[in-house]
């Protein structure tokens, strides 16, 4: 059995709150609090597969420093390029 989702998404937040470097931390983890609610399975799986990656070249993906591996792009990552911190 797959799964429960939200103990999947609370994994994900996790995971994705607590990077390598702070500016990962408050953009990854941000976007993470702000899209992981309504974000489908496939979504979930795309999120997750980011974050298997290094921090660094996670960064530079979505900050749009480098070019991320085409298996890796998706609607998941383009949200998260176009995504800003809030301010405040």
């Amino acid at each position: 059995m797959s799964q429960d989702i939200d103990t999947r998404r609370k994994r994900l937040l996790y995971l994705a709150t607590y990077r390598g470097f702070k500016e990962a931390d408050l953009l990854i983890g941000g976007f993470a609090k702000a899209h992981l609610g309504e974000m489908d399975e496939g979504e979930l799986d795309q999120f997750e597969a980011l974050l298997k990656q290094n921090d660094r070249e996670l960064y530079a993906w979505a900050t749009g420093n480098a070019a991320a591996p085409a298996n890796l792009e998706g609607t998941v990552l383009d949200k998260l390029k176009a995504f800003e911190i809030p301010r405040g």
